[in-house]
């Protein structure tokens, strides 16, 4: 439903009437703002900085190491190079598109939580929130970063669908507690990268935020050796 929401949004802002360079800068300069502050609230849900921190290094060398943004890049732009010439010059790049909308999707509460609780207890209400809101978003997406935005609803079906496959594995892996902990701490790092692409939206600053996606895995892992080492530290001493 997220996946086929972000193709129907995507295909309806592509299908809008040429828009001019100012109303287009301006749609994406309030885009830009509102990405940062939902970036912000989420990044305030932890109360544990140190553990952001180490995530986004740690995370941050992983993924400049595994060329993660270069790697994407490289697939938007294979994908340009398949469209017929001049779609994308139309609607912007495919890259750019691509690379910005799987980022704005795959990262936050709702792409984590949605498909655990669709996973473990067969409620997709919250899936379908995510479905709505980034259907409008693939709207306004579209109409300004063009066909790349519709592609990266492949990115969200992959990544929704694994969580939601793998939730029973997880559930019988880690305790309640935990996984609201891990959540918690996946939605903070999650907010710093948000943040990042609201900054590259705004174009202050081009941030490598998808060399720092491996930060959300070292996250989640964060907590239960967090949980390992105080109960051997509580032992030893």
């Amino acid at each position: 439903m997220n996946a086929i929401a972000i193709i129907v949004g995507g295909l309806l802002g592509m299908l809008l009437p040429r828009i001019s360079e100012g109303i287009k800068s301006t749609v994406m300069q309030g885009l830009g703002l509102a990405i940062t502050v939902l970036g912000i609230t989420m990044a305030l849900k932890s109360s544990q900085i140190v553990l952001v921190i180490i995530s986004l290094v740690i995370g941050g060398i992983l993924g400049e190491l595994l060329r993660i943004e270069y790697r994407l890049g490289q697939l938007g732009d294979w994908l340009q190079a398949k469209m017929r010439k001049g779609a994308s010059d139309q609607h912007g790049s495919v890259s750019e598109g691509f690379v910005t909308c799987t980022l704005v999707y795959c990262i936050g509460a709702m792409a984590i939580l949605g498909p655990l609780d669709s996973g473990l207890r067969h409620n997709h209400d919250i899936l379908y929130t995510k479905s709505l809101l980034d259907g409008f978003l693939s709207i306004i997406f579209a109409s300004t970063l063009g066909v790349g935005v519709i592609f990266s609803a492949v990115s969200v079906f992959v990544m929704q669908g694994t969580v939601a496959l793998a939730a029973t594995v997880i559930a019988m892996a880690f305790s309640q507690a935990s996984l609201d902990a891990m959540i918690i701490q996946i939605t903070a790092v999650g907010g710093v990268l948000v943040i990042g692409v609201g900054i590259n939206i705004l174009q202050i600053k081009k941030i490598n935020v998808a060399n720092m996606l491996p930060a959300l895995v070292i996250a989640a892992a964060a907590v239960p050796l967090q949980n390992y080492f105080s109960a051997w530290w509580d032992r030893l001493f």
